[in-house]
């Protein structure tokens, strides 16, 4: 174990960061609220699609109107078809499968397994993300802090499908390579809005065969303008501001640091829960938020450091 937690040069997050990673995790924990109604009225992949296919018409409008220049090379364009892919296409149809098969709670446990892949590979392939044991050791309390605060009565659904577990681990999976391959694009030259506005077009672009010929949405019933209404919000709060924010953190803050905001969207969707809709607050979702924060400063282990300076002084 001791051969792989090498003491390397790390990318720490600034105070911007952390902003950032917060202001993130509440834009994707409140896709929830979006995608809660949706469910009811729309079929998933419909929804998938739907929310892509507006988050790129969005983004290629402020695209035009800035002016941006586009990518000129065809290995650029690749790049955005993988991304694109690897962050969207892929993982939102296994999730949306697999939540057919497991609950909601076990897919989220199963899916603040990002972060772990995200280590594992940013340590393997970026120079500057090399596997640290506060890296390990706080991921590892993390999953622990998420299980916790979820509620371990979520982890009843392992004896369920096996198949749907797979499905989310394979898409949280998905997630850690987007984001490792993602930090090409620091050297390639595009900026976040022109990332987000490839990755969501291509993904759109994967998605519109599968959802017309599984989901054949000319025969839906139009589901009304609250559904609009709430779809609105999923494309352009949940997609065009998150990823425009997601990759502008990978550029600064590293590939492991942005995966992080896998263990905050729980923290964001609960406590939205409570201001919002009145829900309850328990003792165990307070010890895991507790748990999730010890992680993440342990990841950070500035503050060890300084206790370890003082101590030493």
């Amino acid at each position: 174990m001791s051969s792989i937690m090498t003491q390397s040069i790390h990318i720490q997050m600034t105070a911007k960061d952390i902003f950032a990673l917060i202001v993130l995790s509440i834009l994707w924990g409140g896709s929830f609220f979006f995608i809660e109604v949706l469910v009811e009225l729309l079929p998933p992949l419909t929804i998938v699609t739907l929310r892509v296919f507006l988050a790129a018409v969005a983004l290629w409008i402020i695209i035009l109107f800035m002016k941006i220049d586009l990518p000129k090379k065809a290995s650029h364009w690749w790049a955005l078809v993988m991304v694109g892919a690897l962050n969207n296409a892929l993982p939102f149809c296994l999730i949306t499968w697999g939540q057919t098969q497991i609950n909601s709670g076990l897919a989220s446990i199963l899916n603040a397994t990002t972060p772990f892949f995200t280590v594992v590979l940013a340590g393997a392939f970026l120079a500057d993300e090399k596997i640290t044991k506060g890296k390990f050791w706080g991921v590892l309390i993390g999953i622990i802090g998420t299980i916790v605060m979820i509620g371990p009565e979520a982890l009843n659904g392992l004896s369920g499908s096996v198949l749907g577990q797979l499905a989310v681990m394979g898409a949280a999976l998905s997630y850690a390579v987007a984001a490792v391959y993602s930090r090409r694009f620091k050297t390639i030259g595009l900026s976040p809005l022109m990332i987000a506005t490839g990755q969501v077009t291509m993904a759109t672009i994967l998605l519109i065969p599968l959802t017309l010929y599984i989901d054949q949405p000319w025969t839906l019933i139009n589901p009304g303008i609250a559904a609009w209404v709430y779809m609105a919000g999923l494309a352009f709060f949940s997609t065009v501001l998150a990823y425009i924010l997601y990759f502008k953190l990978i550029e600064s803050a590293g590939a492991t640091n942005a995966a992080l905001v896998t263990f905050l969207i729980p923290i964001s969707a609960i406590l939205l829960g409570v201001i919002i809709l009145g829900e309850s607050f328990t003792t165990l979702q307070g010890l895991g938020m507790a748990l999730i924060g010890l992680g993440l400063l342990v990841m950070d282990g500035r503050i060890f450091k300084k206790l370890r300076t003082h101590t030493n002084a």
